[in-house]
């Protein structure tokens, strides 16, 4: 695997797929920097986002963040020994959903510096602004899916409880699931000025 990044500010794609290997969304982003918690790449406003039958361009900024891992990483010390996920923050999302986390398998950079790819697992935890509040989504498209694709047991049972441990993180607000971590590198992306 490729250990370079690219320097902050440089263009890239976040590219998912599903577990058989068709394609599944790519986003359009830049790269910004990491800190302990992994690497971090933004989408500006009007940047886009497709996958098969679908596109759009985004409405508002965000971040992700492609966690750190393995024994030494702030996730292994915060007790997720495997952050197989990817956490989206959204700035002035249009229906005020503030963090999707897609859970997902593989989630890593390529040997391309400036492609990061994943498999998407189905599974999201969702934290929308106001009384809606916090949840774990799309469990009858995981359920759907686990027969479809076939999901071995064990990335099943790893993932449904890492999908709780997530939920309660989120709900808690602590980093980097608070609103700090991801305002910090929300301020660094506008300050490209990349909006289309």
């Amino acid at each position: 695997m490729h250990t370079s990044r690219p320097t902050p500010g440089t263009p890239m794609v976040f590219q998912w797929r599903k577990w058989d290997g068709s394609p599944h969304w790519r986003h359009d982003c830049v790269y910004l920097g990491s800190d302990k918690w992994g690497d971090w790449v933004g989408q500006p406003t009007g940047w886009w986002s497709e996958r098969p039958g679908r596109a759009y361009a985004v409405g508002g900024a965000c971040v992700t963040l492609v966690p750190a891992a393995g024994p030494g990483s702030a996730f292994a010390g915060a007790g997720i020994a495997h952050p197989d996920f990817a956490l989206t923050v959204n700035r002035n999302h249009h229906k005020g959903m503030r963090i999707y986390i897609d859970l997902g398998w593989e989630v890593r950079w390529s040997d391309n510096p400036e492609l990061v790819t994943g498999i998407d697992i189905d599974l999201d935890v969702v934290r929308v602004e106001g009384e809606r509040g916090t949840w774990v989504d799309d469990r009858d498209e995981w359920a759907e899916h686990s027969k479809l694709y076939g999901y071995p047991r064990d990335v099943m049972d790893r993932l449904e409880q890492l999908a709780l441990v997530l939920e309660m993180r989120v709900r808690e607000q602590v980093a980097p699931f608070d609103d700090a971590t991801a305002d910090a590198w929300l301020d660094a992306l506008e300050g490209y000025g990349l909006e289309r």
